[in-house]
């Protein structure tokens, strides 16, 4: 039986380590640090367990704390380089799946206007799939199949308050009058009028598609809102209106000399 003298308190963070480097991955790095810490504190519990006099416990342990500080600091920092690389990857591949999206729903959208007389060098995409704290309102460039600008965007409340962020993930749609829910499908930007609201400007929607054919009953029309703001605000949401799509004052001042002076009616298409 080997004395207590010959315990060797590294052969736990020996395991720890092999423990860590097997398991490395983004998703189970809390897991590993646990791991490791779990292995540092059981150092502890077994120098206790096999009653080690005080002082050679506190001999090992003055000897390995300063190992412990720089395994903690070295894999914890090679950790978060592994995590920050597949985070950054992760990104990547999200943005450019939603452009491809985004290029598909244009390509649909510029067949849509060319048929129909409307203006072929942009588009208002509307993506209510997407978190309401994100930006989700595109005007799509036809011409270089691009984003020229992205903004916030509200949906409507249903039956939750108004003017709150209760459905900022999974928000409802609907048709019907006082559901207070915003319509899918594709309108055509009508005629520009005053509104009580945001830079007191705004747009009717006509809607073109039997989801949304009642946008005209339901006075949802396209206007700012004071309280939606520039930047994302992820991961809480964005006010919640009656069903209008309503962005910041400073997005209305960008869209409304477009929508002005385009020849031809625009399309704004909301989807999910």
């Amino acid at each position: 039986m080997r004395k207590c003298e010959d315990v060797e308190p590294l052969y736990f963070l020996h395991n720890a380590l092999k423990k860590i480097l097997i398991n490395i991955n983004s998703f189970v790095v809390l897991e590993c640090i646990y791991l490791l810490f779990n292995e540092i504190f059981s150092i502890n519990s077994y120098l206790t367990s096999i009653k080690l006099p005080l002082k050679k416990m506190n001999k090992y342990c003055f000897k390995i704390s300063p190992f412990f500080i720089f395994l903690l600091l070295t894999s914890s920092l090679f950790i978060g380089s592994c995590t920050s690389e597949e985070s950054i990857l992760e990104e990547k591949r999200i943005q450019a799946a939603k452009i491809e999206a985004l290029q598909n729903k244009g390509n649909e959208a510029l067949r849509f206007c060319k048929t129909k007389g409307y203006n072929t060098d942009f588009c208002i995409l509307i993506n209510m799939g997407e978190h309401s704290g994100l930006k989700r309102f595109y005007i799509w460039d036809f011409n270089n199949e691009s984003i020229m600008y992205s903004f916030l965007v509200s949906h409507g409340c249903g039956e939750s308050p108004w003017g709150l962020d209760f459905s900022r993930e999974n928000p409802m749609f609907s048709n019907s009058d006082g559901s207070h829910l915003t319509s899918l499908g594709k309108y055509k930007i009508g005629e520009r009028g005053y509104s009580n609201w945001g830079i007191n400007v705004k747009y009717l929607m006509h809607g073109l598609e039997p989801s949304n054919n009642n946008a005209l009953r339901r006075t949802i029309v396209f206007h700012s809102w004071d309280i939606i703001p520039n930047r994302e605000v992820y991961p809480r949401g964005v006010s919640e209106g009656w069903g209008c799509p309503a962005v910041s004052n400073d997005a209305f001042r960008t869209i409304d000399p477009m929508l002005r002076h385009s020849s031809k009616p625009v399309l704004m298409w909301i989807y999910v």
